[in-house]
């Protein structure tokens, strides 16, 4: 019954520098003064959201991989965000998952964001990571994925006890970004946070922040509004295990799996 210490960072990011993208990370790190379990980044934190992968792709042997792997040890929690990778002739929007042994796990994100051609740079992942980190499952996602509930649903063959998105998610959509948060915690019954940036891309895109932390029940625990922040939150395990013992809608959720081919299968009874 262990609960989860989460810490999230919302900032805005100096357009392709990921050296001083890196730099301005390490002073929000410093801000954290308790211990934490998770540190959580928003999508493309070294570049902000760029189509140039080429120029841009780092392999997992880089020097961001290695910065990750530095501050998820001095922390002792699990450092996550996502960073454009380059393996062989293929470009991903990759979240890592580093620990503080130095071990790493990742996800592609699999909803490519059509309306920038992100389908056209970057190839989309076929599976989704569910981890296990200090007795919580966390399902880390990214952005675009947070508009498709079957890719995001709570499943018992994958079950988790929160929900993450990871985003460059633009102010003139914030009202969907604020609305599917909501809806993606309601009918997971889980914990959600969505980590978002703040302030202006290459493109004079404006993005809101509106990064948040919300409840099983649907109910707001944090919001960040729209100004530079590193905000450090618990989540209570027997919060969420007395709520699901009463609340059961999992337990009256469709059954299916997705293929390969990411159709929707029955299962065989």
């Amino acid at each position: 019954m262990n609960d989860l210490t989460v810490s999230l960072i919302q900032t805005d990011l100096h357009w392709q520098d990921a050296s001083a993208n890196r730099a301005t990370m390490d002073q929000c790190l410093e801000q954290i003064s308790m211990p934490t379990d998770l540190i959580v980044l928003p999508e493309m934190f070294t570049t902000g959201f760029s189509m140039d992968a080429a120029a841009l792709a780092e392999p997992m042997d880089g020097p961001t991989v290695e910065w990750m792997r530095a501050q998820a040890a001095a922390h002792d929690a699990v450092l996550t965000g996502s960073v454009i990778i380059r393996e062989g002739s293929t470009f991903h929007n990759r979240l890592l998952w580093v620990r503080p042994d130095g071990s790493l796990n990742y996800y592609d994100k699999r909803h490519l964001f059509t309306l920038a051609g992100e389908q056209h740079v970057y190839t989309a992942g076929q599976s989704r990571l569910v981890e296990e980190w200090r007795g919580w499952r966390i399902c880390p996602l990214v952005c675009y994925d947070l508009r498709f509930p079957v890719w995001s649903r709570n499943q018992a063959l994958q079950p988790y006890d929160l929900l993450l998105y990871l985003a460059n998610w633009p102010a003139v959509r914030r009202n969907a970004w604020n609305c599917l948060l909501r809806a993606r915690a309601i009918e997971n019954v889980s914990y959600t946070l969505g980590v978002n940036r703040i302030g202006h891309d290459g493109h004079g895109q404006e993005y809101a922040g509106d990064s948040a932390l919300i409840d099983m029940r649907g109910d707001y625990l944090l919001q960040a509004g729209n100004l530079q922040s590193c905000i450090t939150r618990t989540l209570r395990r027997a919060e969420l295990e007395d709520f699901r013992s009463k609340f059961t809608a999992l337990q009256d959720a469709d059954d299916f799996e997705l293929t390969n081919t990411l159709s929707l299968q029955p299962h065989t009874v």
